[in-house]
């Protein structure tokens, strides 16, 4: 596929859209490849139907499809200015953040308090820091964690791969395990968590999810790692996928999770906070996948030291 260039005098052109990029939503494709283009701007030529994808209008939503014929109106490009560039201190960090990297993926120890994507008052999130390093590849999310979530993240370097590994998310091929500090003297071992789970949304725009009868199917594998009187730490296993899915089964089960604002016990989380726990404690702790020759990668993401630090601080657990 042709790239555009930020110097070429504005002029229609046609771009035909190649197999690495087969799939995309239009908005997607577009803010990948006028990549010095407002978002905003993208959104109102679609809605205006300036930009005809083989010579019809289109939706924001469309998926092209290898061959497509993208027709783009004149567009000025101009330059991103340096002031709006990714500070260099947080390059570093996110450089420093990856744990696993071949040919057509990269897996980073995402920082607990960074959104996934910039937008909504955010000037950066996850994916534009990893773009401003590696500014050749089209980068794209294969997955999200929640923003006080921390732990390992999954990106694509290519198309190819966030297709095969959507695929492999969606067919179960992909184990996740999360460590998680719970409320309470865990008792009764391994217990699995069958609760079907409804999202709402609040007059607030906030996420909420509630268990439910009438919600979608949804199971989570708890294991107890070490218990104290006070709180538990617990390795929890996502079967199903679903929005805030540990931090709501494990309040099923009578555990709300240490710090959690959202769905926790407020008197648990204020007597955390003494023992130097100032986020929620939930940790994408290891994922495993195949590459793609086949191979079963598994990679693992340590705790952050304020984290790690707060296990200290409690002291011997029961079972040492």
């Amino acid at each position: 596929m042709a790239e555009i260039s930020e110097t070429q005098p504005a002029q229609v052109q046609f771009i035909e859209v190649d197999a690495e990029r087969a799939g995309q939503r239009l908005d997607n494709f577009l803010i990948g490849l006028l990549k010095n283009v407002p978002k905003s701007a993208i959104y109102r030529l679609i809605r205006r139907g300036e930009i005809r994808v083989n010579k019809k209008r289109a939706k924001a939503d469309t998926r092209v499809n290898a061959g497509d014929q993208i027709r783009l109106p004149p567009i000025e490009q101009t330059p991103q200015p340096v002031a709006g560039s990714v500070p260099v201190a947080l390059q570093k960090r996110f450089a420093q953040a990856v744990l696993y990297e071949d040919k057509s993926v990269l897996v980073i120890n995402k920082p607990a308090g960074v959104a996934v994507h910039g937008g909504s008052g955010i000037k950066f999130g996850v994916i534009e820091v990893l773009r401003s390093l590696y500014p050749k590849l089209d980068l794209e999310l294969v997955h999200r964690l929640d923003r006080d979530t921390s732990g390992c993240l999954v990106v694509a370097k290519k198309r190819s791969a966030l297709r095969r590994l959507h695929e492999a998310f969606r067919g179960g091929e992909v184990s996740k395990v999360y460590w998680a500090l719970v409320k309470g003297h865990w008792r009764g071992g391994r217990r699995t968590a069958r609760h079907a789970l409804r999202k709402n949304l609040l007059q607030s725009g906030e996420r909420m999810v509630r268990v439910d009868d009438q919600g979608k199917e949804s199971e989570t594998v708890f294991e107890p790692l070490r218990v104290w009187q006070q709180a538990s730490l617990v390795e929890a296993t996502p079967v199903t996928g679903r929005t805030h899915q540990i931090r709501v089964h494990a309040c099923a089960l009578g555990h709300p999770l240490a710090g959690d604002d959202k769905y926790g016990d407020e008197e648990f989380n204020r007597h955390m906070t003494e023992f130097g726990l100032k986020r929620l404690f939930l940790h994408a702790a290891k994922i495993a996948f195949a590459d793609s020759d086949g191979k079963r990668i598994t990679v693992e993401a340590p705790l952050d030291p304020l984290l790690s630090a707060c296990l200290e601080k409690l002291g011997p657990s029961n079972d040492e």
